[in-house]
């Protein structure tokens, strides 16, 4: 009786190969049919005709109505495992004790700087800070590009300044938005920029630095320098309006740019689980049709190369890439978080104990014989006086003067502005018990 079921009946019982449900158990018949429609399904490929609908002209036109929920998952690049060990030979850095070092202690650095700055903001000393704890293998991307490719970061990209240059001196002026601070004293703290080092800088609302992104990129395309954007997000961003507009200018416009997102698991306190459905963040790359990499983003060496890879796409030709680098963010959001309120303790601490970056990268350098324990304890106790120095350096300075405040919010000061700055002034001069201006930098 089977052998009358006409073919069109057989493609409608058999389910989408994209729905994976539950399997039952096959019998005889039931396996016959499974084989006679991958032999029609083989016969239809040869004579597949492709859409000539403008919207997209990669399909074909099928006789099979399928539903997809979902697509095969992406894997994840690795190149070490937890305990630093190379999988594969082939995929050893080719790189110098110099350059690997350099990586490990900035991550080093930035941990100890983390640690202070934390605890200052606990002190009542500073009024804001966002620690980088199990998430510093990032550094790998900045050790990747060039110098003059231009960073738009979100606020837990301090290790990409690092490798980059930004002193000691800079962070903590930032952080204390004293008279030295670069944004003037105009920025919370941890909202780094550096014209000299190509880091725009951050602004507090998720996503606005995607798009920006995007035209920067494009800028650069018309200009024709052989450079490209790299932009830092996390995955709770990609979940703002800005993030979709984003990839899809820089696909369609052919842009020069590269979409780092930290997907740490945590969108302040929502859990990856609640935020989205579907394969994380790189599932979306491939929907805007960009070139998309999803890595280990506790593996240095693995975001090193997949920033390579992603990066002579985007110079070369002329494309943009969405890179997603899958982590754990260990400490809590910000100092206005506690994670413990929607995480277990131990949670966070079988993350540390089991795939730590920095255990990693360090384990890798032992095995070459670049580092040792004595090494481990030089460089952090050094760090550790360095930073408490700029840290007590800083603290000492005085604010921006009162003037900077309307200073560069345009290229000349406007009339209002200009009748806003003359009325402070006499306020001051007349109230100087309510106006103390004493902490503050002189006029110049």
């Amino acid at each position: 009786m089977y052998a009358r079921v006409s073919v069109r009946a057989l493609a409608r019982s058999i389910p989408s190969k994209a729905i994976k449900a539950t399997p039952a158990p096959l019998t005889h018949s039931a396996k016959a049919f499974s084989t006679s429609a991958l032999s029609m399904d083989s016969h239809k490929k040869k004579e597949r005709v492709k859409v000539h609908f403008p919207g997209a002209l990669d399909s074909h036109f099928s006789q099979v109505l399928e539903i997809r929920e979902k697509m095969e998952p992406i894997d994840t690049f690795r190149v070490m495992d937890t305990d630093g060990k190379v999988l594969d030979k082939a995929l050893e850095p080719e790189v110098t004790e110099e350059f690997a070092t350099k990586i490990y202690k900035d991550m080093l650095t930035l941990n100890v700087m983390d640690l202070i700055l934390y605890e200052a903001q606990r002190q009542g000393r500073i009024s804001f800070y966002m620690t980088n704890a199990g998430e510093e293998a990032y550094i790998g991307s900045a050790a990747a590009l060039d110098p003059e490719d231009e960073i738009f970061g979100q606020y837990r990209e301090a290790g990409t300044l690092l490798y980059r240059g930004f002193t000691l001196d800079q962070f903590m002026n930032q952080c204390y938005s004293n008279d030295m601070d670069l944004g003037k004293g105009r920025q919370m703290p941890v909202h780094y920029g550096s014209k000299a080092l190509h880091f725009q800088t951050i602004s507090s609302p998720l996503a606005t630095q995607l798009p920006q992104a995007s035209g920067a990129a494009y800028a650069i395309k018309r200009s024709g320098k052989k450079n490209c954007v790299m932009c830092y997000f996390g995955e709770g961003a990609a979940s703002e309006g800005d993030f979709h507009a984003a990839l899809n200018i820089a696909a369609t416009t052919s842009c020069p740019v590269i979409f780092f997102c930290r997907n740490n698991g945590f969108a302040i306190s929502t859990p990856a689980n609640e935020q989205y459905k579907g394969d994380g963040i790189a599932s979306r790359g491939v929907g805007y049709g960009m070139h998309t990499i999803r890595v280990d983003g506790n593996d240095v060496w693995a975001v090193y190369k997949a920033t390579q890879e992603a990066r002579k796409i985007a110079v070369e030709k002329h494309k943009p890439v969405l890179i997603e680098a899958m982590t754990y963010r260990v400490g809590h959001h910000s100092t206005s978080d506690d994670s413990s309120a929607y995480r277990s303790k131990k949670e966070v601490e079988d993350w540390k104990r089991h795939d730590n970056p920095m255990v990693r990268m360090r384990k890798w350098l032992e095995s070459k014989g670049w580092w040792d324990e004595a090494r481990e304890n030089e460089h952090k106790s050094t760090q550790r006086s360095a930073v408490l120095k700029s840290f007590a350096a800083a603290e000492k300075r005085k604010k921006p003067a009162v003037s900077e405040m309307f200073n560069d919010v345009y290229d000349k000061l406007t009339p209002n502005l200009i009748e806003q700055k003359k009325e402070l002034e006499e306020l001051i001069k007349k109230f100087p018990a309510h106006y103390d201006t004493s902490n503050y930098a002189k006029e110049n």
